[in-house]
């Protein structure tokens, strides 16, 4: 059975940074692409950042370049996301996705609150 679990959300003041992790079972983690979606109040789901199953290219959304990082440790099965210079627009569910061809799974999700 394969399992994404999120952990490191929170509520973060406007400038603040946070750490998300994602760590997976149930799959052969370094053969997947892993990503992190969001998904705010009344907006659709969103791809945030990704990156390849040997890490060696990463893709960012126009919003989050240059103060989001994605990483991955393979043999702690884990991604993350590293989040600096957080605005209150990046306030929403952070989800973790893998993916391998037709193989999709998702997380649970993880709330991140940007707020004064």
């Amino acid at each position: 059975q394969v399992q994404l679990v999120e952990s490191g959300g929170g509520l973060v003041q406007p400038g603040g940074s946070l750490r998300l992790s994602c760590t997976a079972s149930g799959l052969s983690f370094n053969t997947y692409t892993l990503s992190w979606y969001r998904q705010a109040p009344g907006k659709e789901r969103a791809l945030v950042a990704s990156i390849t199953s040997v890490g060696d290219s990463t893709n960012y959304a126009d919003s989050v370049k240059g103060r989001f990082t994605i990483s991955r440790d393979n043999a702690k099965n884990t991604v993350y996301l590293e989040m600096n210079s957080l605005k209150p627009d990046d306030t929403a569910v952070y989800v973790c996705n893998a993916r391998r061809w037709v193989l999709n799974y998702w997380g649970q999700g993880t709330q991140v609150t940007v707020s004064s």
